[in-house]
């Protein structure tokens, strides 16, 4: 079992781009079944934060391919970009 901050130390590695996408901010689960269902990374602030925050990052749980000591593999093409007005898919290709 791992827990939020121990997810939070590590970066979340998309392994069919290369890319980072961040560190783990928060995790959404299903209160009803009590199970993970995204991982969030939060938007990079705006100018200091002054100016707000960049669209959040949502990895669907079912994309992690194992959590390592040092990283998150993702296996996922498409991430969930949220913001106040809804989701929006983003294709890293």
């Amino acid at each position: 079992m791992v827990s939020l901050s121990v997810l939070c130390e590590k970066d979340i590695i998309s392994v069919s781009t290369g890319q980072n996408i961040g560190r783990a901010d928060d995790i959404e689960f299903n209160e009803k079944t009590a199970t993970v269902e995204n991982l969030v990374v939060f938007g990079r602030p705006k100018l200091f934060g002054l100016l707000g925050r960049g669209k959040d990052i949502r990895i669907p749980w079912n994309d992690v391919i194992t959590v390592g000591r040092d990283v998150i593999l993702i296996n996922s093409r498409e991430i969930n970009i949220t913001d106040k007005h809804g989701n929006i898919k983003v294709d890293y290709d």
